[in-house]
């Protein structure tokens, strides 16, 4: 169990409203005021003029702080194996940063995480021409995604714990996706050290849709600056996954579901991150193909249940003792190296394999890959997805 320890400062009160609505979740109601352990300050201001705000969630070991721009997680923090807390996550401490990165750092991705192979698909007869942001390929919801919105956020009340609700309307034809989608995402803190994103959406056209969130992490902590605790090739891994996705030099899934087993793909057991890493640098036209060296690839989640998180990952810091565990309702977890961080100022500093991502999402390219999972959202049917981070020590 993480040891108890009081760490945020009580930051000055400032009320907003929000609308918006949660599909198939536990009952939520707005709070009437912020509580001593949940408050929010003023982040900045967009060209605009617009306002970001900054909320801050404890539970008096785990300190979440989240803004509205992007539907971001700014920070997470969290004691190591002898009680010293530090972020995990990497971030800004500044609203400048968020607004030139490319990163996606913690934000919420939308309307599709990962890629659309040639930004093309076509639903009921119609095909829908997406921007081509990632070489070939459409990326991450495109250069409008979600990320680089604000969103109307407010505190609620939900029976798992403390929680920010944030809500958006993703208008039809925006980034070339149909029909007016209303997305909502809360993140709960709970007493039992979780973080849950919770995910809905509604559309009143047929439209397709595959959210998640794009945190970096880095267990042994994050400085300001761009420094982290070092490169993560060092954590130990443990994937519940039998199968990946191979793709193409684009990264674009072949439409195979692979064997993990007598391969670098293979995590089923506990193993370093860096262990097989090199494999990945010593030769660009290694398969599946990654030139920059490291992992990018979607895994076949073992068991999964779209009602019930199931766990998907398990990953720990041999130094600080840090452990999180990722479950989820979703059928694939991406695990990604951050390698293509390359230490530049557009991205704060921070280095190629100082964090690694573990998205959990419905797989690359399913619109067009018939045999994947499907991610149409049919008009008025209810999208309700749940992702849970659980931090520990070991």
């Amino acid at each position: 169990m993480i040891r108890c320890r009081a760490f945020c400062s009580i930051l000055s009160l400032l009320l907003s409203a929000a609308v918006g609505f949660a599909a198939d979740a536990p009952a939520q109601t707005p709070l009437t005021k912020l509580t001593p352990a949940m408050q929010k300050t003023s982040f900045g201001k967009l060209p605009t003029g617009e306002e970001v705000t900054k909320y801050t969630l404890s539970n008096g070991t785990v300190t979440l702080n989240l803004i509205d721009f992007g539907a971001a997680m700014q920070s997470v923090i969290v004691p190591d194996k002898n009680g010293k807390a530090e972020n995990v996550t990497l971030g800004f401490d500044d609203l400048a940063g968020y607004l030139k990165h490319k990163a996606h750092f913690g934000c919420t991705i939308g309307r599709y995480g990962n890629r659309i192979a040639k930004g093309k698909f076509t639903l009921n007869g119609k095909e829908y021409t997406l921007a081509t942001n990632n070489g070939p390929n459409h990326l991450h919801g495109g250069p409008g995604g979600f990320d680089r919105v604000m969103w109307k956020a407010e505190p609620i009340t939900d029976s798992r714990g403390q929680a920010v609700k944030f809500t958006y309307r993703s208008k039809d034809g925006e980034e070339g996706y149909p029909g007016n989608l209303d997305v909502a995402v809360t993140y709960i803190l709970t007493p039992q050290n979780e973080v849950i994103i919770d995910y809905s959406a509604k559309s009143d056209a047929d439209t397709v849709f595959n959210p998640t969130n794009h945190a970096y992490w880095n267990l042994g902590g994050v400085s300001a600056g761009g420094t982290t605790g070092g490169e993560v090739l060092d954590h130990v891994l443990q994937l519940e996954a039998d199968k990946y996705l191979p793709v193409d030099a684009t990264s674009i899934p072949t439409g195979e579901l692979a064997p993990v087993a007598g391969t670098k793909m293979d995590f089923t057991k506990p193993k370093a991150l860096g262990a097989q890493i090199k494999e990945f640098k010593e030769a660009s036209t290694a398969k599946p193909a990654n030139p920059n060296g490291g992992y990018d690839h979607c895994y076949v989640v073992r068991n999964s249940d779209s009602k019930k998180p199931v766990l998907a990952a398990k990953i720990r810091d041999p130094k600080s003792g840090r452990v999180m565990e990722i479950s989820t309702t979703e059928p694939g977890i991406q695990l990604y190296t951050a390698n293509y961080l390359d230490g530049g100022d557009i991205n704060g500093g921070y280095k190629q394999h100082h964090a690694f991502c573990l998205e959990t999402q419905h797989y690359p390219d399913s619109p067009n890959q018939k045999d994947f999972p499907t991610t149409t959202l049919k008009a008025g049917d209810s999208f309700h997805s749940v992702t849970v981070h659980k931090f520990s020590v070991e």
